[in-house]
């Protein structure tokens, strides 16, 4: 996660997969077609949709039933007011870390690293920070400059705001990849949805503007009003100076 955040932020001069979504199967199947791409491949062990071919621009077009899907993962975030719960980190270098992470929408979040880690990553909603603690160093980027800002704004709207990479269902899961259409806002996000018994944020993969993954996943997940909007207050690393 911090190497994705502090590799989209350097990429602009400073710059949540999630397991599955259940929906009713098409019967007639989906008929995508991919922008510079082959046509689409018939099902394989249960899964059906497309894949934006390698440094695509544009991405795939959607059929009706991929502009559904994607619109039922815009209504979750939508519907996703405030969210706690557990993350299992694992970067490039397949190193695992652990801790909880606290959601407020729209655009307020917290992942607090478990020890020996000391790091926090903190949103008020407009600013984000990546805090060490151990090294005493802090990076700051604005919201709207990370791919986190299409899935927390106060309309979520992939449709509008994304580039779609991959629509992939099988019958209780679907995947779906993603950037944002703002060139100023690097990285992409592979989300996975659950949806059984009800749709539920599971794992995410992100991809820092050097190719590096980041996965992260959720568990004890706990929807509540209670938050402590403190949580979301990004505190300074550095004592302020004494006035003379």
């Amino acid at each position: 996660m911090r190497q994705f955040l502090r590799g989209a932020a350097v990429a602009t001069a400073m710059t949540f997969a999630f397991a599955g979504v259940a929906t009713a199967q098409d019967p007639d199947g989906p008929t995508n077609t991919i922008v510079n791409a082959p046509a689409k491949k018939p099902a394989v062990n249960g899964w059906t949709g497309e894949v934006a071919p390698a440094n695509s621009d544009e991405g795939i077009t959607l059929d009706a039933h991929q502009k559904t899907l994607v619109d039922k993962v815009s209504a979750y975030f939508q519907s996703l007011q405030s969210l706690k719960g557990s993350f299992t980190q694992v970067d490039a270098d397949n190193k695992k870390m652990k801790g909880k992470f606290f959601v407020k929408r729209p655009g307020r979040f917290r992942f607090d690293y478990a020890l020996p880690s000391r790091q926090i990553i903190v949103s008020d909603g407009q600013n984000l920070a990546i805090q060490d603690l151990d090294l005493n160093n802090e990076d700051r980027v604005s919201l709207d400059q990370t791919p986190f800002r299409l899935l927390l704004r106060e309309d979520v709207n992939l449709q509008r705001d994304a580039k779609i990479l991959e629509v992939q269902e099988s019958e209780d899961l679907i995947v779906l990849t993603l950037e944002d259409k703002d060139p100023n806002s690097p990285g992409r996000i592979k989300l996975f949805l659950a949806a059984k018994p009800v749709m539920e944020l599971k794992e995410w993969v992100t991809t820092d503007a050097q190719g590096q993954d980041t996965r992260i996943q959720l568990s004890q997940l706990v929807k509540t009003d209670d938050l402590d909007g403190n949580l979301f207050k990004i505190q300074s690393l550095w004592p302020k100076s004494a006035t003379p």
